[in-house]
């Protein structure tokens, strides 16, 4: 027999029920299997059956050991049956035991010692109604009046022991049972919360690609389209073309980015994203100043980190398209600092000379790039620029220790 009212809940989808203990029946013919093995440890009932069969009773005594017997395996097999179909909802699951310990105390004083056997699944029914932190003293209780009774009942040394010893030990492999059905639902649980949770973070992390990316192009596509309009206006219709041959070559590229980002593949890095940044700022009528060795390899940034830094300046290049009003320049710097956690981070610096963003808040693109940079145990820093005048972005991502030799060997490279 095995809990599934404290414990189990539903077989997972295309699992049967017989390779997870203590899950739901489905079917009645899933019932009827379970109650056939279940009826196979009813083998010690075989001692009370044989000693009604050789007559040693009376009429009266018999009936007697008859009915009791068929009314403490229906009580038995009831159980059985009723947590299988109804586990956490039926609320009668003591009754069934009462009745079983009732008759396990008496028929021994009426019948004889051979009866102390229904102690043995007493106790292995204890074991699963029982809270779990009560079911190693409710076996030891149901033990313990096996041994009392067949003191009382004057049944031979050997008997008892036959008795006594299956009666405890059956009732502690059942509580080990419950428990080890207990620690599968939770960890099943545990792993239905995990795929849950993947799941969601891929639907962040596809989220924030396709805004940071898609905010990028789209910015760009637009501020290209004005420009062809104007100069299809003017009559320059050597530039139009060359706008319009822009526009389609990033839209080319957003398309594979955005199937690169769904894929999970796409990894930008700072000199692609500091020469995207350029051409999209140069189209904006922005100058870009970015400071020397900005693109330099650092020892101790890794993929991750610098593919976070890398995000970073799409994200505060495409702000400053989008919303830096009256902004000449955009200045990107980068740097090393010593934190008070003892821990050296990179520092990208974006800035630019327009207007600030004013009392709006933070968007999507920037929360997006809080959570990314979370991800590499960095944060964003965001604010007005120098004088008030403007917008800087910061990002901070951690530095990896490196060796002494490495780091020499970097420094001469």
């Amino acid at each position: 027999m095995v809990d599934q009212d404290r414990h189990a809940g539903p077989a997972e989808p295309g699992t049967s029920f017989r390779n997870i203990p203590g899950a739901k029946v489905e079917s009645r013919r899933q019932l009827l299997v379970k109650l056939c093995w279940m009826s196979l440890w009813a083998v010690y009932l075989a001692y009370p059956v044989k000693d009604l069969v050789d007559g040693h009773h009376g009429t009266a005594a018999t009936v007697f050991g008859w009915a009791a017997l068929g009314v403490y395996l229906a009580c038995y097999l009831s159980l059985v049956a009723f947590r299988s179909i109804r586990p956490g909802t039926w609320s009668g699951h003591y009754a069934p035991v009462v009745v079983m310990v009732a008759l396990a105390l008496v028929t021994p004083f009426v019948l004889g010692e051979a009866w102390l056997t229904l102690f043995t699944y007493a106790s292995v029914c204890i074991a699963v109604v029982v809270p779990s932190r009560y079911s190693v003293a409710g076996v030891g209780a149901a033990t313990a009046a096996a041994l009392l009774v067949g003191l009382l009942v004057d049944a031979d040394k050997d008997t008892l022991v036959a008795i006594v010893v299956p009666c405890f030990l059956s009732g502690l492999a059942m509580t080990g049972l419950q428990r080890l059905i207990s620690t599968m639902q939770e960890l099943r649980e545990a792993r239905a919360a995990v795929a849950h949770l993947a799941a969601s973070e891929e639907r962040l992390r596809l989220a924030r690609d396709l805004h940071d990316l898609l905010g990028h192009s789209l910015s760009l596509i637009t501020i290209k389209s004005e420009l062809a309009g104007r100069f299809m206006d003017a009559g320059k219709q050597e530039q139009a073309r060359s706008q319009v041959a822009d526009i389609e070559s990033v839209a080319r590229q957003s398309l594979v980015d955005v199937r690169e980002a769904v894929s999970g593949f796409r990894r930008p890095t700072l000199p692609v994203e500091l020469a995207a940044a350029r051409t999209a700022l140069t189209t904006a009528r922005i100058t870009l100043e970015a400071a020397p060795g900005l693109t330099d390899a650092r020892p101790g940034l890794d993929g991750e980190e610098a593919g976070a830094l890398a995000w970073a300046l799409r994200e505060a290049v495409t702000n400053i398209v989008r919303h830096g009003t009256d902004a000449t320049v955009c200045t990107v710097a980068m740097d090393e600092t010593w934190e008070d956690d003892g821990r050296r981070y990179a520092v990208l610096e974006v800035t630019d000379n327009g207007r600030g963003p004013g009392k709006s808040g933070p968007g999507n693109g920037l929360s997006g790039l809080g959570e990314r940079l979370a991800l590499v145990d960095g944060r964003l820093e965001t604010g007005p620029g120098p004088h008030g005048r403007g917008f800087r972005l910061r990002a901070h991502v951690p530095l990896r220790a490196v060796p002494a030799a490495a780091a020499t060997d970097s420094v001469r490279e």
